[in-house]
C-alpha cells in the first residue's frame, strides 16, 4: 500500500481545516493507494539512488 497527499474538494478541505482549528493543529491527507513495489536489481536501484539524490526526491518503482 501507498500514499499520496490528497487532493480535496472544497467540503473535505473544509471539514479538515475545522478540524485543525478546534484541535489547534496541522494536517495532511494522505489517500492510499493499492499498489504493488517492484523487483528491483541492485543495479536497478542504485540507478534509482543516484537519480533521486540529483533531483532531491523519494522515487517508488511499482508493478504496472
Amino acid at each position: 500500500m501507498l500514499y499520496n497527499v490528497s487532493k480535496l474538494d472544497a467540503n473535505k478541505l473544509e471539514a479538515v481545516q475545522r478540524l485543525e482549528k478546534d484541535l489547534g493543529k496541522t494536517f495532511i491527507a494522505f489517500t492510499p493507494y493499492d499498489l504493488k513495489p517492484a523487483d528491483l536489481s541492485e543495479a536497478e536501484l542504485a540507478r534509482i539512488k543516484k537519480l533521486e539524490d540529483e533531483l532531491s526526491v523519494s522515487l517508488v518503482a511499482v508493478q504496472a
